[in-house]
């Protein structure tokens, strides 16, 4: 259960950085632009138009760098793994080029923003590496490192791989860097609020409205603009037409305290188990931070076993100390492996999309956010196409080789009970009743409704629906990262039901358990 794991269930970087606090929108408001998410991509573009002469409004439903980007390991590169052999084998060298291009464009990007307007996110120029411990790996590393070289990019292999532990060798990528992501996204807010454009916090977008222009409705108030701009990873608004050309992919980060001498560089592993490692400083503390043990968001398997591998390899491998932080993340897997940027489909005319960043959302969704800046602009952008995300995918979605854990074959959409029947996944046979002990969480009917109790630490008792908003399934208690998940698509919810990750948008709502609760007539799912 959760509470044998070590470590805070929360993001090294929301952990270290300062509460925001902009206003929700608390008026009817115009501007030129719209964009709903105050992540990495709805940020950059926000700032991007802003820089252009546009007024521009982004609003985000919880607060800045607490949603997906505020989860991220932290890397700028445009090394993705083996990327590259993946994308000229399904697409050709011309598109591997290109998205390479793309990607360390944005690295660039992210240099000059930091530096002209003095983020203090703790951004360096490290190396970034691809690693090979097997003979096969190594044999696709040299491969991975070859074609990057001839497609232009700051690609070498080499055997020389600073990790405390032996390696064959590795892609080598020069002059990419490492972040605080909250703080940087921070700074991205400073920068876009005021002087006619503004950043609200704490408001939701439930509607829009497609015409001449675009009437964004939230529940406080409505925002008119020429163009909007949906940035929210799991995309709002498009009735699920993203669903089928993206998988939605959960992975973990444990950081613990640094041992010495510090790692110098970010790297990512060929062989399975896939280890993601890099190491910061925070406030003066070293941390390591070592992440992997990916799978589908819809197959969650042990979750605190997840942790514990992690744990297991920071200490055992990069003499790490103990965990002081833990979480996990999901994006979107694109179904041909390139993020969809622009138009959110055919008939629309001024709403546009950002999602599919295949679990490299600072580098891509800075790509995609200067795409779509240059768009709105009427500029040329030379990878506005290749991106397109109109196109018809030409395969099915499947998450990057090597990245996945064995999944069913389908989203679990039920269960089959002990007596054959099927419920909802996420429920089981109901059973003996028992109220959740402090920190965990469990689902109970009560007169017929489902019911999601979590009792803190302290014991108090926290009610929601246990409805998932997407599709209606069951939602399960997550004790490792102390969240209610959707076993059939992937949402997650926190504690007081509030929407933390898609495709759900609308919050699990609050439930009155009675005051003196009659444990027969509540029966545990």
């Amino acid at each position: 259960m959760g509470e044998s794991l070590q470590g805070r269930a929360i993001s090294l970087w929301i952990a270290t950085a300062e509460r925001t606090s902009y206003a929700p929108l608390g008026a009817n408001i115009e501007v030129d632009t719209a964009v709903i998410g105050g992540g990495v991509a709805g940020l950059t573009a926000a700032l991007a138009l802003k820089r252009a002469g546009q007024s521009v409004a982004v609003i985000e439903a919880a607060g800045i760098g607490t949603g997906v980007t505020g989860h991220t390991t932290g890397k700028v590169t445009s090394l993705h793994r083996l990327v590259y052999t993946e994308l000229a084998g399904r697409h050709g060298p011309h598109t591997a080029r290109s998205y390479g291009q793309a990607n360390q464009a944005a690295v660039e990007h992210i240099a000059r923003v930091v530096s002209g307007e003095g983020i203090d996110c703790g951004f360096r120029r490290v190396p970034n590496f691809t690693y090979a411990e097997t003979d096969e790996a190594l044999n696709l590393v040299r491969d991975e490192a070859a074609l990057a070289a001839g497609l232009g990019l700051p690609s070498v292999f080499t055997a020389d791989v600073p990790l405390p532990f032996p390696v064959r060798g590795a892609v080598r990528f020069d002059n990419q860097a490492q972040l605080h992501a909250v703080r940087y996204l921070q700074g991205l807010a400073r920068a876009v609020d005021g002087a006619g454009s503004f950043v609200f916090e704490e408001t939701r977008a439930l509607a829009l409205r497609d015409g001449s222009s675009v009437v964004v409705e939230t529940e406080r108030g409505r925002i008119r603009a020429r163009d909007v701009i949906v940035a929210t990873n799991v995309p709002f608004g498009d009735h699920g037409s993203f669903a089928a050309r993206n998988i939605l992919h959960r992975s973990y980060l444990v950081a613990s305290r640094a041992g010495s001498p510090p790692l110098e560089g970010t790297y990512i592993s060929v062989d399975e188990p896939m280890r993601s490692i890099l190491a910061v400083e925070v406030d003066g503390t070293g941390y390591v931070l070592a992440g992997g043990e990916g799978h589908r968001a819809d197959y969650s398997g042990d979750t605190a076993e997840r942790y514990r591998r992690l744990t297991d390899f920071s200490r055992d491998r990069l003499g790490a100390g103990e965990p002081v932080f833990r979480w996990s993340t999901q994006d979107g897997i694109p179904a041909d492996g390139l993020p969809y940027v622009g138009l959110m489909s055919r008939d629309n005319r001024h709403v546009h999309v950002i999602t599919g960043l295949r679990k490299w959302g600072l580098t891509n969704g800075t790509a995609a956010a200067l795409i779509l800046a240059d768009t709105l602009c009427g500029r040329p952008n030379p990878w506005a196409r290749m991106f397109d995300s109109t196109r018809q995918p030409r395969a099915a979605a499947t998450a990057p080789a090597g990245q996945d854990a064995p999944v069913p074959p389908s989203p679990r959409l039920s269960a089959p009970d002990q007596d054959g029947t099927d419920t909802p996944a996420g429920s089981v046979h109901p059973a003996a009743t028992v109220l959740p002990a402090p920190g965990d969480g469990a689902v109970f009917e009560l007169e017929g409704d489902k019911i999601a109790v979590y009792a803190a630490p302290a014991g108090q008792l926290q009610a929601v629906s246990a409805v998932c908003t997407h599709l209606g399934c069951t939602v399960e208690f997550n004790a490792a990262d102390v969240t209610w998940d959707c076993p059939c698509h992937g949402s997650r919810f926190a504690t007081d039901g509030s929407v933390i990750q898609g495709p759900a948008s609308t919050n699990l709502a609050p439930r009155t358990l009675p005051a003196a609760l009659h444990r027969p007539r509540l029966q545990e799912f």
